[in-house]
């Protein structure tokens, strides 16, 4: 029995550690896209747009494109608690009631135990007549309690390994939304990001001349008095 005991609480340890990573991560997603947004939002309301028409669209792009990837990332957030953090807490439920029942089979055994060394006690006596009504009725006393660890330990050896197996059955529809949630995700990042090259990209430039043309923007960024002095 120590195998259902083992079983049990191995599930409930990748249970519940599956479901903080998954939602560990769902947060990470969240502040990464907030943080995106934070960072195209300053970047527009920097003094070098009222300067730089071009740089001003290349930065409304940028902001649109920001916003339209925290909006999708927010909704895949939604999608992904609903199909795998709310599931993986529900299952997680299951445990206590579980572990209840193995402590049940537990004390049942114990009560057996005890009371199958007090039947075995008087056998091992002189069967004289106190003895044997002893004996009798450590029997009689034995009888429900044997039945009822029997049937404890019957219905934990029936139903465990099913509980165990099923968990497949359980999780695979969540599993299956994750990775259609995160297509959906990528291949929505893909047309922002596709849209958003298209946009401020140049035309006919090379990449030489777009890592100078980069980098002559930044160092106009790091002309600019934008962080106050200790």
């Amino acid at each position: 029995m120590m195998i259902v005991s083992f079983l049990s609480h191995r599930l409930e340890d990748q249970t519940k550690k599956l479901h903080k990573d998954m939602k560990k991560s769902t947060e990470a997603d969240l502040a990464m896209s907030k943080a995106a947004v934070k960072i195209s939002t300053d970047l527009l309301s920097n003094p070098l747009c009222e300067q730089d028409q071009a740089f001003l669209e290349s930065m409304t792009a940028l902001d649109t494109a920001m916003k339209r990837m925290d909006a999708f990332n927010q909704e895949k957030v939604n999608q992904i608690q609903k199909t795998v953090i709310d599931p993986l807490k529900k299952y997680s439920g299951i445990f206590p009631s579980l572990n209840m029942a193995v402590k049940r089979r537990e004390q049942a055994l114990q009560d057996y135990k005890r009371l199958q060394a007090k039947v075995e006690k008087y056998e091992d006596k002189e069967k004289t007549g106190p003895i044997m009504v002893k004996l009798h009725q450590a029997r009689e006393e034995l009888r429900p309690v044997r039945e009822d660890f029997e049937a404890k330990n019957k219905q934990l050896l029936d139903e465990m390994p099913k509980f165990y197996h099923s968990r497949i059955d359980y999780f695979q529809p969540s599993f299956e939304a994750l990775i259609r949630a995160q297509v959906a995700y990528f291949t929505e990042m893909y047309n922002i990001f596709n849209d958003l090259t298209e946009q401020i990209d140049q035309a006919g430039l090379t990449d030489e001349q777009r890592e100078k043309e980069t980098e002559a923007k930044l160092n106009e960024l790091r002309a600019l008095s934008i962080v106050a002095d200790d």
